[in-house]
């Protein structure tokens, strides 16, 4: 309805005028008619961080955190003997997250596991065989 009165008012007033004067956003208006097609959006090609580890560090880092000495510690112990020792193999976020990827954080050391508790069930099967109270 708006579309069919600019068309009637555009040839004597303008575009600008007739959108104007019926409230109408006149961007929307040239959207609407626009003859062209849309510009063709580039594909994103995901770039590598060149910041970001390689496969061998990674793998080196990873080969510490599990090694004999520091298998029992967290990362943020092992980062500081690291740094003691004078060797830098990355940040404590950095050794995290190598752990996330491969499903080994948490505590890492041997825990006895114990089975679930079992909340006691009293069935009875005759009458006169179980008794219980309200509190």
């Amino acid at each position: 309805m708006i579309e069919g009165a600019i068309a009637e008012l555009a040839p004597v007033v303008g575009v600008k005028a007739a959108c104007l004067a019926l409230g109408e956003s006149r961007a929307r208006h040239y959207r609407r008619h626009r003859k062209s097609p849309a510009p063709p959006r580039p594909e994103r090609v995901a770039a590598p961080q060149p910041r970001a580890l390689s496969d061998t560090e990674r793998t080196e880092i990873r080969a510490t955190l599990n090694s004999e000495e520091h298998q029992d510690e967290a990362p943020a112990t092992v980062y500081a003997k690291l740094l003691d020792e004078g060797l830098y193999l990355g940040s404590v976020s950095t050794m995290y997250r190598i752990l996330r990827a491969h499903g080994e954080v948490g505590d890492r050391r041997r825990h006895r596991t114990h089975p679930a508790r079992v909340k006691p069930e009293l069935v009875a099967t005759r009458p006169n065989q179980v008794y219980s109270w309200d509190i």
